[in-house]
């Protein structure tokens, strides 16, 4: 069962901050993407989070992002991608996959905290996926 009422009464938090982030292309970000219908992806947690790669930021307000999932996905709707984390106690590679149907604009309010960057050459890979899969 999906929580939209909680989700909304977030969504009326988010709404109500004052806060606006300011992120850049390439960087992955916790962000409260919320709950959807269908097949959309889904935001977990009391903050309704998911992490998101920024594609394109186009103004301090909104941006272009795409959803990261953590779950094994070997087909042509995903791009793998080994990331570097790093916790408090050790640094080590985690595997990613970006879903490539799931772009979406956002409000920079819905941004929380900036965990990662990709680097160059696969951000420049999964642009070219995204432009394939369209």
């Amino acid at each position: 069962m999906k929580h939209f009422d909680e989700w909304n009464k977030e969504k009326k938090n988010i709404e109500e901050r004052e806060r606006f982030v300011f992120a850049h292309p390439r960087e992955i970000w916790w962000c409260s993407l919320g709950i959807n219908l269908g097949a959309e992806v889904d935001g977990k947690n009391e903050n309704f989070e998911r992490p998101v790669l920024i594609l394109k930021v186009y103004n301090r307000e909104s941006m272009l992002v795409v959803p990261i999932t953590s779950k094994i996905k070997n087909d042509v709707f995903h791009y793998e991608l080994n990331v570097i984390e790093e916790t408090k106690d050790r640094i080590f590679n985690k595997k990613i996959w970006i879903k490539l149907t799931q772009i979406k604009v956002i409000s920079s309010k819905r941004l929380l905290r900036k965990v990662n960057v990709v680097a160059v050459l696969d951000f420049e890979n999964i642009k070219t996926k995204i432009r394939e899969s369209i």
